[in-house]
């Protein structure tokens, strides 16, 4: 996966733009775990990889008149938390690497096993 070898917490992002009001809670607890110096790391896969796409996280809005998707995800890498994103799930999305809104690591499935297992903790959201 991308370094730390060992991550205290590791967050499978499957909620897409489908469920917006779902989405802010994974990033406050990912930037709050790593505001309090654990080694973070949210896997976009599924329906979340449309989160990355460019301009997506930027029209969709939890809450009228609140912040962004974006917002919530500028907060969560300026806290230290790392992203990555599946790439046979950009496949499934139509994407390629070219869509993405910032460049990231891009996985598939298998090659994340070994880093899941070796997790303190893994939620699914």
């Amino acid at each position: 996966m991308t370094e730390p070898e060992n991550w205290d917490l590791i967050i499978i992002l499957i909620t897409g733009p489908e469920s917006p009001k779902r989405l802010p809670s994974a990033f406050f607890l990912a930037s709050t775990a790593a505001a309090a110096e654990q080694n973070v790391l949210l896997y976009f896969t599924g329906p979340a990889t449309e989160l990355l796409r460019k301009g997506v996280p930027e029209t969709i809005f939890p809450l009228t008149g609140g912040k962004s998707i974006a917002d919530f995800m500028k907060l969560a890498v300026d806290n230290g938390v790392h992203m990555i994103g599946c790439a046979q799930s950009l496949d499934l999305n139509g994407m390629t690497a070219a869509d993405l809104g910032r460049k990231m690591p891009l996985i598939n499935p298998s090659a994340a096993l070994p880093s899941l297992a070796k997790a303190g903790r893994v939620l699914t959201w």
